[in-house]
């Protein structure tokens, strides 16, 4: 067991390999599909797993330490769709195309001179 080091000697924090994580312990994904979130708490421990590039690496947080996510406020939604508006005008003909441009293009589907 390669990355396995519950006691943190090796790796500074207590460290686990892929799915062996203790119960109590949640990855920041884990705890957003229960509607929670971290809450300002440190990190308690690691996953590291091997894969094709490397080695990847996911945080834990305690679940006793979490706080709800907080709610979607007006201001808040006001704010995200104004950013998305952004991404969605096109810049070569500036018109809202309904859809968020694909940043690999760049532009609407209409102008895009590589199809």
């Amino acid at each position: 067991m390669r990355f396995w080091d519950p006691d943190g000697e090796k790796h500074g924090i207590p460290t686990y390999p892929l799915r062996m994580a203790p119960e109590g312990l949640a990855t920041r994904r884990q705890l957003r599909a229960s509607g929670l979130r971290p809450g300002g708490q440190e990190v308690a421990a690691q996953l590291l797993w091997r894969y094709r590039r490397g080695i990847a690496h996911a945080c834990l947080y305690r679940i006793d330490l979490t706080k709800p996510v907080r709610p979607m406020t007006p201001g808040r939604w006001r704010a995200h769709e104004a950013m998305m508006r952004r991404r969605r005008i096109c810049p070569a003909c500036r018109r809202d195309v309904g859809y968020v441009i694909r940043t690999s293009i760049g532009t609407c589907e209409p102008c895009d001179t590589t199809r």
